[in-house]
């Protein structure tokens, strides 16, 4: 006779009708054991008959991974991690200890459906799998985690062991990464209240907003030390860049790669042209087969020979395939600057400010800071993202956790050229970035020099689940990829 899976629940607090509700289903299966209702010990509670309560400060603190350990007498332990109403599929607490057991995972996660509290209407909710470079501390695993509770204790023990406010789950998700599996389980096992309905596009800056600057400080620390312990970690030391290179004839080339954005191009095109500078520089137009009038607003600007309009010859390019041919167009200057066909530079200023900080910093790029603002530049909130968790010490390592490296990007020309950019239409600037900061010094410009308009033509505007999932999978490759070559250069140079 095989032997029965048990398993203790650990759940948030979410009223006494919700939480009520939430523990009847979880009842239901015959492996779970006992249930625990997580609240916040300022206030008494309605515990549901049969539950114990444990007061926490932070649902995701290092004290609450410790609480739960303390109380993990079962095989395993499953954390609802959203503090709403939960209701667990047919059988599904079963279904989890099962691959938990079959596949010798110190963690599974599953696919769920989500019913939008806006609307009440169901939807599929997948996630991603897990890999390598999985780092981020917002990667979205649904809100039912179940680990091996012998897993779950070993990684709450390991050192080094630091009491985090904020990044205690995420801090253990990292440590039990070191020594088990984590297993995505692509079956929808529950159902989640989403609270939270804002569009992908709103949704994105969350991690560089101020108000999150503590989760953040906290995610960074927790990051730094898992790459130290995988041999992935950078120490402050770069290779020497020569600025000091002939046969540019430009010193600066801004690149607008576009299709399809008659609205926003001359707005543009204007801010490059309109830059104050002492050297020579020209805007690059990287014009990817439009069909809807942008080819002849591009056109309405040939009188200015700065102006390089440059069509493809191939059909199958990227933005990062349009980088390329403008890199490799012998007009490109020796730095190439980046504006998207979107938006605009802040102020006359910006380039000169751009080239400058190269000759300041003997740098390989220099990433700028921006306002977030409506079509018509009215400043939105969060405002400006001046991406502070960036230092000189710790950046090339934090960059593998967080989702962008900010804008304006600007690049010295031979070094991209070695590199390439991927032929994507997503996430080529950040695996440039990545492979840049590798070998070579990045530095910042701290005030806004870029107005990033958010509008409903943005590409990432609204994106759907599928998009969303196959924009994150594609982030957490190329950190896979990065780490694995650190990993590799780390090595080679012991």
């Amino acid at each position: 006779m095989k032997m029965k899976l048990t398993v203790n629940c650990f759940l948030p607090y979410v009223g006494s009708r919700a939480t009520a509700d939430t523990v009847a289903r979880l009842k239901e299966s015959q492996c779970v054991t006992r249930i625990y209702i997580l609240h916040y010990g300022t206030s008494t509670i309605e515990c549901p008959k049969g539950c114990e309560a444990l007061a926490v400060k932070s649902l995701e603190s290092t004290e609450t991974m410790k609480a739960i350990a303390k109380h993990a007498d079962s095989n395993y332990v499953m954390l609802h991690t959203r503090p709403t109403e939960l209701r667990p599929g047919l059988d599904a607490i079963e279904r989890m200890a099962k691959v938990a057991a079959d596949s010798r995972a110190g963690m599974v996660y599953a696919d769920f459906y989500k019913i939008p509290s806006d609307n009440g209407l169901r939807q599929k909710h997948q996630a991603i799998d897990y890999q390598l470079g999985s780092l981020r501390d917002d990667f979205d695993f649904g809100s039912v985690l179940l680990f091996d509770s012998q897993a779950f204790v070993k990684a709450v023990n390991m050192s080094p062991m630091r009491d985090y406010c904020m990044a205690g789950l995420y801090d253990l998700r990292l440590k039990l990464s070191l020594f088990a599996t984590i297993v995505h389980i692509n079956e929808y096992l529950y159902t989640d209240i989403e609270t939270d309905n804002r569009l992908s596009g709103e949704k994105q800056f969350d991690y560089v907003n101020p108000s999150n600057r503590k989760r953040q400080i906290e995610a960074e620390a927790a990051c730094t030390e898992h790459l130290k312990a995988i041999g992935a970690y950078l120490a402050p030391s770069f290779e020497t860049v020569d600025l000091n290179v002939d046969g540019f004839e430009y010193e600066a080339s801004v690149i607008i790669p576009v299709r399809n954005r008659v609205r926003t191009i001359r707005d543009a095109i204007g801010s490059a042209l309109s830059q104050q500078c002492d050297f020579k520089f020209n805007v690059i137009v990287i014009d990817n087969h439009s069909t809807d009038g942008t080819t002849q607003a591009i056109d309405e600007f040939a009188i200015d020979p700065r102006l390089i309009h440059i069509t493809p010859c191939r059909d199958d390019l990227g933005i990062g395939g349009c980088w390329n041919i403008a890199i490799a167009d012998p007009r490109c200057g020796k730095f190439a600057v980046q504006l998207d066909s979107d938006d605009v530079y802040s102020g006359s200023d910006t380039l000169a400010k751009i080239v400058a900080k190269f000759h300041e910093q003997s740098c390989a790029m220099v990433i700028g800071s921006y306002t977030l603002t409506d079509f018509d530049r009215n400043t939105i909130p969060p405002g400006i993202i001046d991406h502070r968790e960036w230092t000189y010490d710790n950046g090339r390592n934090n960059a593998l956790r967080i989702n962008g490296l900010g804008a304006p990007r600007a690049f010295f020309t031979p070094i991209v050229r070695d590199i390439k950019f991927p032929n994507t239409c997503y996430g080529e600037d950040y695996a440039m970035g990545l492979s840049i900061s590798r070998h070579y010094l990045i530095r910042r410009i701290w005030e806004p020099i870029y107005l990033c308009r958010r509008w409903e033509g943005n590409s990432d505007a609204a994106l759907s689940i599928d998009q969303t999932n196959a924009n994150n999978l594609y982030k957490d490759r190329l950190r896979t990829w990065e780490l694995q070559a650190r990993i590799a250069m780390n090595k080679k140079a012991l």
